[in-house]
């Protein structure tokens, strides 16, 4: 089963440049098998094409420390994804980028309004943006309370399983059942982050909302208990 799941994310990490959603070594998949409290993530700083599965980096998901001597580092996200994954045991895998246009709202420090039903297949409601990191977040811990910081942001909303926010300053997070789910979810919110940029250009700056039993319909016909999207 581990072996599966440290295969399954090196192929997730190595879909992000072929999705366009990386440059370079940025960005990181991870994904955790909670029984064997593990997590595996993309080692720091190594070139996608040259990923292996045994490259995975091993990390315990409670104490975060790695867990197989003379294995790759982790990468320095790491503890960004371990905050997320102790926060909520629902998500299984986390994806971050800093892919353009989520990247430019997350920058603006603005939420990424639903303006149409390609947003709302995915997303119900915004994808939320968090607060400014204070200063003492930022010098000690930093990345642990970012993770902190996105887990506040997702408890304040109604509906938490939406998939994806932003970090302000910073960049997208997005989650899953699956790595390969988690990377779908970023490959959404990027065509989205795209789409939302223009359509307010266009509008002068910003752009209505869309319709809530619009957003409504198109979320829960996919994602609901009702839900009649795919094959069964």
């Amino acid at each position: 089963m581990l072996e599966a799941l440290r295969e399954s994310v090196c192929r997730a990490n190595r879909m992000l440049p072929a999705y366009g959603l990386v440059c370079l070594t940025w960005g990181n998949v991870s994904a955790v098998d909670r029984e064997h409290s593990v997590m595996f993530i993309k080692p720091s700083g190594l070139c996608y094409e040259e990923m292996r599965p045994e490259d995975m980096a091993a990390v315990d998901l409670q104490t975060g420390q790695v867990l197989e001597k003379g294995g790759r580092r982790p990468s320095v996200d790491t503890e960004i994804h371990l905050e997320l994954y102790r926060a909520f045991p629902q998500i299984n895998s986390v994806v971050h980028t800093h892919s353009r246009w989520a990247t430019i709202w997350a920058q603006s420090g603005r939420s990424i309004p639903a303006l149409g039903t390609t947003h709302a297949d995915e997303f119900l409601g915004e994808v939320p943006c968090t607060r400014a990191m204070k200063a003492e977040e930022i010098q000690v811990n930093y990345e642990r309370n970012t993770g902190r910081v996105l887990a506040e942001t997702l408890r304040q909303r109604e509906v938490f399983f939406s998939g994806a926010a932003l970090a302000r300053s910073h960049g997208p997070f997005t989650w899953g059942e699956t790595p390969q789910k988690a990377v779908e979810v970023a490959v959404t919110l990027e065509m989205v982050a795209d789409m939302a940029w223009h359509t307010a250009l266009l509008c002068g700056g910003t752009a209505p909302h869309m319709m809530d039993e619009l957003m409504n319909k198109h979320f829960y016909r996919k994602h609901g208990k009702d839900s009649y999207y795919g094959q069964l």
